[in-house]
């Protein structure tokens, strides 16, 4: 678990002493400081920690500001606090579920816990960065969107991304984000139908102190968290007519106030919106400004509903799988029929219903092949009563090399177990015979590390192929994670198109 991202503010010597020294047991190499001024904010990022704990400061002013500077970062590591400053953590300005107390003295089980559970964060944060590279799939929408995607992400234009509920508005947004020069900012997501309205207000620009009751301390908004990123506002066409009226001017003039306040504050931030809404019948009924209207629909994107998009549906369902056993879940397989079974469903709720139907299958039949038995009858009524055909009403192509059907999939549907089908693969790969693949030893014998070195190899290869360069895809299809998937690369000396991290 050797880690050198470990900052320790700790004032007392003795203290910073014995926390130095129950990290570097725990193989971690923390750096130390005593006062939160002898770190250079003006060219350190809070992501650059693990994780940082705090013992005890002796200028609450500089630890304010240290406040200030972590709160710039959704995303900022964790703060692990001692016992002296549980109470002044408020005052920060820092996300509460980021602020973890520990005890004193130190307790080894609960700090080497709170350490986990940070490295464990920050890699499900990577991971899901590397996800950010759009919607799943290879149907034509999904390529055409990918390019509309590229298209506009380099620029600053305000884009409006319309689909139906559960079609993955938010991971085109937050692919654009990734694709931009601003990747780095932050990424701030606000569902504009889901607060109240006389809230929103201050969701969106802040409040200051006493600016209404229970305002019991200035507060940041979401354009000012959004600050150098991209801001998503979601369900805009649920928002109250006055507060279209104000962001209008925001996004004219780029500068706002927060609640209560004076100061005019400038922002600096990629406005994306999102809605499932008709806007245009909506201005016609009165209930959305078209001037509003035409300054969010620069360069609008809409996204495909599931159902037409079928062709996708072995691929989201493994990439969904995939990422419920990193969560800890049992993975998922589909047979043929309970493919096929969903293949004919009309899916009303689109992606976000699929996922939570394989999270629903994945703790009724973890690490099992689920049948179209196992799913609930809503999903399979149809296909059943079209005669359960052994292949699907709107078919499901078995996939070429451009597209990434689990094998537990490709082997039902040609009536072969999994452990053949892997079999016949491998021996189209490598021009021996079915069985020899897998269980026949030649007669003059084999070198078996070279053998299987050869097939690994191969078969990463293809995965690279088949995902364009994209090192998260590749790993997706091969069940890996990425930093798995990187090493193996490496050791093989197998270059990446255009040296393309992914």
């Amino acid at each position: 678990m050797s880690d050198s991202r470990i900052l320790v503010v700790e004032a007392d010597d003795a203290r910073a002493e014995r926390i130095g020294a129950l990290l570097d047991f725990l193989d971690f190499t923390p750096k130390r400081i005593g006062a939160v001024d002898e770190l250079d904010l003006a060219r350190a990022k809070p992501r650059d920690w693990l994780a940082i704990v705090v013992g005890g400061v002796e200028d609450l002013e500089d630890f304010r500001r240290f406040g200030g500077w972590l709160s710039k970062s959704p995303l900022h590591p964790p703060l692990l606090v001692l016992p002296a400053l549980h109470g002044l953590t408020e005052q920060l300005g820092v996300h509460p579920e980021q602020v973890w107390t520990l005890d004193w003295p130190l307790r080894h089980p609960q700090l080497e816990g709170h350490l986990r559970r940070a490295s464990l964060q920050a890699l499900r944060g990577e991971e899901r960065s590397e996800r950010d590279a759009g919607p799943e799939g290879q149907s034509e929408g999904v390529r055409r969107l990918r390019r509309m995607i590229e298209q506009v992400a380099p620029f600053d234009t305000t884009v409006l991304i319309l689909g139906e509920s559960g079609t993955g508005k938010e991971v085109a947004a937050r692919a654009i984000h990734s694709a931009s020069s601003r990747a780095k900012g932050p990424f701030v997501a606000l569902n504009c139908g889901a607060v109240p309205a006389e809230l929103l207000e201050s969701e969106l620009f802040g409040h200051e102190k006493g600016a209404f009751t229970g305002a019991l301390a200035a507060r940041k908004g979401r354009f000012e968290m959004a600050e150098g990123g991209t801001l998503l506002l979601d369900e805009i066409g649920d928002m109250p007519l006055p507060m279209q009226v104000k962001l209008l001017r925001v996004l004219q003039e780029r500068n706002f106030e927060r609640v209560g306040g004076t100061q005019t504050l400038k922002c600096n931030v990629r406005v994306v919106a999102a809605t499932h809404r008709n806007l245009e019948d909506q201005i016609a009924r009165g209930g959305f400004r078209e001037d509003l209207y035409y300054r969010l629909n620069v360069f609008p994107i809409e996204m495909p509903a599931l159902r037409e998009r079928i062709a996708d549906l072995p691929a989201l369902v493994q990439a969904i799988s995939l990422r419920l056993a990193e969560d800890g879940r049992g993975e998922v397989k589909l047979g043929a029929d309970a493919m096929a079974a969903l293949a004919a469903y009309a899916w009303p709720g689109n992606v976000r219903e699929l996922h939570n139907l394989i999270e629903r299958l994945a703790v009724l039949h973890p690490n099992a092949t689920v049948t179209a038995a196992d799913l609930p009858q809503r999903y399979r009524a149809v296909w059943e009563a079209n005669g359960a055909p052994s292949a699907p009403a709107t078919p499901v192509p078995a996939p070429d090399r451009g597209e990434s059907t689990p094998v537990s999939v490709l082997a039902a549907d040609r009536g072969l177990s999994e452990a053949e089908e892997l079999a016949a693969e491998r021996a189209a790969l490598f021009g021996a015979p079915a069985a020899l693949a897998l269980d026949e030893l030649p007669e003059d014998g084999l070198d078996l590390k070279e053998h299987i070195a050869a097939i690994e190899e191969s078969l990463l290869r293809q995965a690279l192929e088949r995902a364009e360069g994209v090192v998260a895809h590749a790993a997706t299809l091969l069940n890996l994670r990425r930093t798995t998937l990187v090493e193996k690369l490496r050791k093989y000396g197998i270059e990446r198109e255009g040296g393309e991290e992914g």
